[in-house]
């Protein structure tokens, strides 16, 4: 079990953060909940409590990530409770819009690009700046990339462009954080339990144009595969980790 290591997790208050948040804390670390609502954030604490007595051990600090400024105020908020950071799980992160993207907006598009794209980069330039600088050095990010870095569903352009771009900051900032022993590396997940991947259960479009339901898994595995990933010693790094349902529709999609 870890013990006195601190992490952030962004998007903590549902879905695979808050899983990601419940694990760390069973494990032993120190973990700064970060999310725009203040409420959800406060009920993982709760959790967080009753199940292993950690109050102590947690920090909820509401973040619109999309503000650089609020960011900024999260890492300092964080390091002035707990000392450093060893971990940011670069979490949070927002889904398509609706329709067809010949309907889309241009604030449509931005929502998108800000969350899943600057947010991402606003909290791994403070992460990164934290980790540089505390002694000693260092310390690992894990960002939620998607299937869809890889491979685009239907109708997925905002969604599918930000979490390729992510990929191309995952490898650009594991080459970078080299010089400060921070580790950097990328998860993909396909079809977790959460509330952005419901419409998973009730079917949704396919390539061929078909609606089927897909295979899920349990939000918990995805937890255990971050766990995994954060454990692990700085000298040793997966750049990238796919988890995903054994029968979904991604090795051949199309």
């Amino acid at each position: 079990m870890q013990t006195g290591k601190v992490a952030v997790v962004t998007g903590a208050g549902s879905g695979i953060g808050k899983a990601t948040a419940l694990a760390l804390v069973a494990d032993g670390w120190q973990v700064v909940l970060a999310g725009r609502r203040a409420q959800p954030l406060d009920a993982v604490g709760q959790l967080a409590q009753e199940r292993h007595q950690a109050a102590d051990r947690v920090l909820a600090v509401p973040t619109d990530v999309t503000d650089a400024a609020a960011v900024q105020q999260l890492f300092a908020r964080a390091v002035a409770r707990f000392g450093r950071v060893d971990l940011l799980f670069n979490n949070a992160g927002r889904g398509n819009p609706a329709g067809s993207f010949l309907d889309w907006s241009a604030a449509d598009w931005q929502d998108v690009v800000n969350t899943n794209l600057n947010g991402m980069f606003y909290c791994l330039q403070q992460a990164c700046r934290v980790m540089r600088d505390q002694s000693p050095q260092g310390g690992r990010i894990i960002n939620n990339g998607s299937i869809s870095a890889h491979t685009p569903r239907p109708n997925s352009a905002a969604y599918t462009a930000t979490k390729h771009a992510v990929m191309g900051l995952t490898k650009t900032a594991a080459l970078d954080g080299r010089a400060w022993n921070i580790a950097v590396g990328q998860i993909d997940v396909g079809n977790a339990v959460t509330d952005l991947a419901a419409p998973m259960a009730t079917g949704v479009p396919q390539a061929n144009g078909e609606i089927a339901v897909e295979p899920m898994i349990d939000v918990a595995t995805v937890a255990q595969s971050v766990l995994y990933m954060a454990n692990l010693p700085l000298e040793a790094n997966v750049l990238f980790h796919t988890v995903m349902a054994t029968r979904m529709p991604f090795v051949g999609r199309g």
